[in-house]
């Protein structure tokens, strides 16, 4: 019979209390509860109901580097397209909306200081270069994006952003800006043009680009110099919301080409399929990190959804082995 040690290529170690950094699957034996343990790996995670929005909408934007129980959403199609709300982990208030409305937008930052680029504005109707800055109280309109453009990924911060891809009205763009705090500067383009893909990332130096139309699965990475092709999505799909930075991201939801609840997990290599969307939709904002995640609002079909789900992955817990 096969020892751990032939298993696992170690010894089950002696602690005073646990392992400082301990490894899935790691086994040990804690000297002070006098007890066995090991860590485990729980990597499926769960979606559950959180607070409805105050107004159905889709096609919204949001504070994208935002958490579970602290973001806004702004914007959005099929109701109030300049109002703005903030969540607090339980509910949505309502707080001073956009000088511009517009659907279709983009979104970076957090609950207190956000972006909010692009779009469009169906009354015009037009597409739209106009950039605004949330202070966590007004929004203020700012330097505006060099190129028009709606169904751009945004990420990063109210000080250091990007728009990444979109389309002119015309057709798919690969144009990328960057957001220094002050003004919007053309840099490298994507490699594949496309729009109604996801865009999660800390800040302007760092992306990853997920999906777009026509329901691809390509991925592209952002290191501050210029775009690779990573590892492709399992499902292709466009419309999808994410959470999280470059190297470890969440990625849900969208079209395929019909609504779907998929969910996958980047680990910065590959994409793995975890626990799917309690309701299928597309076109929502998506906030968090790839353990504690959200998504709120969005379509189905044809109808705006109000409702709000929050993901929760606890990746690695601490077990004892009953060895009564």
């Amino acid at each position: 019979m096969a020892d751990y040690i032939g298993i696992k290529g170690g010894k089950v170690q002696n602690f005073s209390t646990n392992p400082p950094v301990p490894i899935a699957g790691q086994v040990w034996y804690n000297e002070t509860t006098a007890t066995i343990n090991y860590l485990a790996s729980n990597p499926a995670g769960t979606w559950a109901s959180g607070g409805n929005l105050n107004d159905a909408r889709a096609h919204l934007a949001g504070s994208g580097n935002g958490t579970q129980t602290a973001t806004i959403v702004f914007g959005g199609a099929y109701d109030r397209t300049d109002n703005t709300e903030s969540y607090d982990g339980t509910s949505w208030t309502e707080v001073n909306n956009l000088n511009a409305s517009r659907y279709g937008h983009a979104g970076a930052g957090t609950a207190t200081a956000a972006l909010c680029f692009g779009g469009h504005n169906e009354a015009t109707p037009a597409d739209l270069d106009v950039n605004e800055i949330w202070n966590g109280t007004n929004w203020t309109e700012v330097a505006d994006l060099n190129t028009v453009k709606r169904y751009a990924g945004g990420n990063g911060t109210s000080t250091s952003a990007l728009a990444v891809g979109g389309y002119d009205g015309t057709s798919n763009l690969a144009n990328v800006e960057t957001w220094n705090g002050t003004a919007w500067t053309e840099g490298a383009d994507l490699n594949t043009a496309r729009n109604a893909g996801y865009s999660v990332g800390a800040d302007s130096t760092s992306s990853l680009f997920c999906g777009g139309k026509t329901d691809v699965a390509i991925v592209e990475s952002w290191n501050n110099t210029s775009w690779t092709e990573v590892g492709d999505l399992n499902l292709g799909r466009e419309d999808g919301g994410g959470a999280g930075t470059s190297t470890s991201a969440i990625y849900f939801g969208g079209l395929s080409p019909s609504v779907t609840s998929n969910t996958e997990e980047w680990n910065g290599t590959s994409w793995t399929e975890r626990a799917d969307l309690s309701t299928a939709r597309s076109t929502y904002h998506g906030a968090g990190t790839k353990s504690s995640a959200l998504a709120a609002g969005g379509l189905i079909d044809s109808t705006a959804q109000q409702g709000t789900e929050e993901w929760t992955s606890p990746l690695e817990t601490t077990k004892t082995v009953d060895t009564d």
